[in-house]
């Protein structure tokens, strides 16, 4: 089997014009969101709170995406993914630009919340389409495209949104606030409502339930990496390494833009051969790899004294996530397979993401007034290794790798 699938000759099939429109907004939103990252926490600082008050900040967006995740994919189901994603991006820049004008931490955790409710929309609704229109050959390459537009934007977005931040903290939200405005209008132009419809004549797609779904030991392991990957990376990263950089290195804002852009290289470099490995090789074998990788450098972070070592676990940490994300989004996708709607259970795999991006930043916040950065960095690391512990006990999904049948019913 091992040979077969070394030898397997890289997938042709071109991705359809429909996931380029996502590829691009993805460009947009991430650098919007790029922008604010390295200041939210700081920005929060500014209405004399202490860190674990600082790190709330970012778990509330996550939790109204908990919340609203399961109402956002019955949605789906009702109205189709195009106006559902197109109503979130519009309900983020609302409240982006709301959180701008925070006079209160009171007035800035529900701004900042309500714009979890349109994330969940539009990330939903982006997955639910890469899911039906990649062709199954291509699933890892359009997961990777998709990844890769969202990290060249927080490359560049960190970077300028630390300059920015010496304007004024409320600089950046704006500026993001007009970028989502941007990536609305391209999606409203360009993605094609006849696209995304029924051919004439053929029966509407069904739905795949979530007991299905749960029945399969892949999307289970893909459900336990997905909280390691919300808390370490979505969560504890964006939260806590901002104050790090500050605190145990003495560096400002754009320090930490630095740090998170370093992040985004690593996993850019990563993620287009990682999509093509994926669709070449199989999933198994990318996911574990990410995730040990991705785990042994974020425990790492708290031991690092100077900036430029910051900046190097940063960017190889990202690799880990780079080789992670395109063959969990392909595992994912194998599960429900093209023929089917699946709006549960994407909102569930993301609740899980969600659930960990919500939960890692309060308790490294409390590890952090306690005991201090390792330790939360640490803890972090764990969470991961534990992931990939859970991911070599599960099968491959590769239409022509399984190692595995689906289970019977």
């Amino acid at each position: 089997m091992i040979s077969s699938a070394m030898s397997a000759p890289r997938p042709t099939t071109a991705l359809p014009r429909e996931i380029w429109v996502l590829v691009c907004a993805a460009f947009v939103i991430a650098m919007g969101y790029g922008l604010v990252a390295p200041v939210l926490p700081q920005f929060a600082r500014s209405f004399d709170v202490g860190v674990t008050a600082a790190s709330v900040v970012v778990s509330v967006f996550a939790f109204f995406r908990l919340v609203f995740a399961p109402v956002g994919g019955r949605l789906i189901g009702r109205l189709g993914e195009r106006p559902v994603y197109l109503v979130g991006l519009l309900v983020v820049a609302g409240s982006t630009a709301a959180t701008a004008f925070a006079q209160s931490y009171a007035q800035l955790l529900v701004f900042r919340g309500l714009g979890g409710i349109g994330s969940t929309m539009f990330t939903v609704s982006a997955m639910g389409l890469i899911v039906r229109l990649a062709p199954p050959t291509a699933r890892g390459r359009a997961s990777s495209a998709y990844g890769t537009a969202f990290l060249l934007g927080n490359i560049g977005g960190p970077l300028v949104g630390g300059l920015l931040a010496e304007a004024g903290l409320r600089v950046p939200f704006l500026v993001y606030a007009a970028s989502l405005l941007v990536a609305t209008a391209v999606v409203a132009v360009f993605l094609r409502p006849a696209a995304l419809r029924p051919r004439p004549g053929a029966a509407p797609l069904p739905a795949m339930r979530l007991q299905e779904a749960l029945a399969h030991p892949a999307y289970r392991a893909a459900l336990v990496a997905a909280f390691a990957n919300g808390w370490s990376n979505f969560g504890v990263r964006v939260a806590i390494l901002p104050l790090f950089a500050a605190a145990s290195l003495g560096a400002g804002p754009w320090a930490a833009g630095a740090a998170l852009a370093a992040f985004a290289i690593g996993n850019t470099v990563a993620l287009t051969p990682s999509g093509r490995i994926s669709d070449a090789r199989g999933r198994k074998p990318l996911l574990v790899t990410g995730l040990l990788v991705n785990g042994v450098l974020t425990a790492a972070l708290g031991l690092t004294g100077h900036l430029v070592a910051l900046l190097v676990v940063s960017a190889l940490a990202g690799v880990g996530v780079g080789m992670l994300n395109p063959a969990q989004q392909a595992t994912v996708a194998d599960v429900v397979g093209s023929e089917r709607t699946a709006g549960p259970v994407l909102a569930v795999f993301q609740m899980c993401s969600d659930a960990g991006q919500i939960l890692g930043p309060v308790l490294a916040g409390l590890l952090v007034d306690h005991t201090g950065y390792g330790a939360a960095f640490a803890l972090s690391g764990a969470i991961t290794f534990v992931a990939a512990l859970v991911w070599t006990r599960a099968p491959e999904t590769h239409p022509a790798r399984s190692e595995q049948r689906r289970p019977q019913h």
